[in-house]
């Protein structure tokens, strides 16, 4: 079962914040008004000045959980890397941040944006809600923004009919759950004003088996949409497959990784090097 974790932290602020709120406004001041009334017939009993455990335990938590809602509703959301469709630049086990107001604030739930900050561009690792089920998040990077052109032939991405330019930069070697790579070609993509590395298969298929093929041709990406991409161009399914991202999609951009743990690793499952690396 999936756990709606916003409409949680949602209900569990509004049901703890409205327990504590009652209180204050209508039990409480009774409460002091019996105290104060036994205090003057002499009663000292300690147990006239305690409050219903349900609104301590209310009045302790709704802090806290009101406070994670704000961060990660507004400010940064905590992901878990799950696939290898982004490697090189994303492992499987990586636990990464993503920011959530780079692309406005938008209402935890509703996803109704209420400010705007600015838009997805290209070259951004972008954390959106998966077009053919908003209740899985996906990862990928925009490729094609509202208006461009855009074609994939023999491992190359044409914008407005120019050629994104890579440079090789050797082969791949993988380990723990990316050993199954280990020998793909590396190259060094220079995609809007991002600088990564992507790996493609000598000899697969210009699109992942067992996809629509959307991109054999050019084709325009529509308004308030974009077309993504997986940075492990074989191994990954993305526009290619299923189509564009619509604006309202998207949660946030991915910024940084703050751990790896990646059973599959011989010896550690933690691998140190990656711990608080930028995302490029």
């Amino acid at each position: 079962m999936t756990i709606d974790f916003p409409a949680f932290l949602v209900l569990a602020s509004a049901l703890t914040g409205g327990i504590w709120l009652i209180d204050v406004l209508l039990f409480a001041p009774r409460r002091r008004r019996t105290n104060d009334a036994a205090l003057l017939k002499g009663v000292t009993d300690k147990l006239l000045l305690r409050e219903p455990t349900i609104v301590e335990y209310a009045r302790s938590f709704f802090p806290v959980i009101f406070a994670v809602l704000i961060l990660r509703s507004f400010l940064v959301e905590p992901f878990r890397i799950p696939s290898n469709s982004m490697m090189p630049t994303l492992l499987t086990g990586d636990f990464i941040l993503v920011n959530k107001f780079a692309y406005g604030l938008r209402l935890p739930m509703l996803n109704y944006k209420i400010v705007e900050i600015g838009n997805p561009q290209r070259g951004d690792v972008v954390v959106f809600k998966y077009p053919e089920n908003p209740r899985i998040d996906y990862i990928k990077r925009v490729v094609g923004l509202p208006g461009d052109e855009i074609n994939y032939r023999d491992k190359t991405i044409f914008v407005n009919g120019e050629p994104v330019i890579q440079l090789p930069v050797g082969s791949f070697s993988g380990e723990g759950s990316g050993i199954e790579m280990t020998g793909a070609k590396q190259s060094l993509e220079h995609l809007g004003e991002i600088n990564h590395v992507i790996l493609t298969l000598f000899g697969a298929p210009d699109s992942p088996s067992n996809c629509q093929v959307l991109a054999l041709g050019p084709i325009m990406v529509p308004p308030n949409q974009y077309f993504v991409m997986g940075d492990n161009r074989d191994n990954s399914r993305d526009s290619r497959c299923w189509g564009f991202v619509p604006e309202d999609h998207f949660v946030g951009k991915a910024f940084a990784i703050w751990m790896h743990w990646d059973m599959a690793r011989n010896g550690f499952p933690i691998l140190w090097s990656r711990l608080g690396n930028g995302i490029q």
